[in-house]
């Protein structure tokens, strides 16, 4: 038996796809396909958040430059707002690095909800449901490895999986 992707609610293996403790024997399985949800509005308000804390810092330094010549004060008041902008806008900089962790973090697991349905049995069967893009990914590849590879005794061409972005429509929504 061939392990092609293992974790702790999902196993994807040469004989078998588990799904939290429900086990679908691929000889059993007939098309495989996967459908995206809407946009999650949290997630990219969350970006928006992010964008935001970044500009925010280098925004109050500008404007303290600005602050800075438009009150034309003396020259060391002046040098002392200046100066106090930059160390603001610089204050961003280790800052910034986290908050591009986040965001690529954010990107990574994707904006929508996704879900691998399966034709069980002769009925349509959702095996997975998450809003985490990349592990999403991982499986279904795993699952088209697993199908493609094919268990002994399988004609070629008996299974079918979608190919990424088709949507196959079952006759009834469970």
């Amino acid at each position: 038996m061939i392990t092609y992707y293992d974790d702790r609610s999902v196993q994807v293996t040469s004989t078998a796809i588990r799904v939290d403790g429900r086990s679908y024997p691929l000889a059993e399985l007939g098309m495989v396909w996967h459908r995206r949800g809407n946009r999650s509005w949290r997630v990219l308000a969350g970006r928006g958040a992010i964008g935001a804390a970044l500009a925010g810092p280098l925004v109050a330094a500008v404007l303290g430059i600005g602050l800075a010549v438009w009150l034309h004060r003396s020259a060391v008041v002046t040098i002392a707002i200046v100066g106090a902008s930059v160390l603001v806008g610089l204050g961003v900089g280790p800052l910034a690095d986290v908050l591009f962790e986040h965001l690529d973090r954010s990107y990574a697991r994707g904006s929508r909800e996704l879900e691998m349905w399966a034709r069980w049995r002769g009925r349509p069967v959702r095996l997975l449901h998450t809003g985490d893009a990349l592990r999403f990914g991982q499986i279904y590849r795993a699952v088209q490895r697993a199908m493609e590879s094919g268990a002994p005794g399988q004609r070629a061409g008996q299974k079918a999986i979608g190919r990424s972005g088709s949507s196959p429509r079952p006759r009834s929504r469970p």
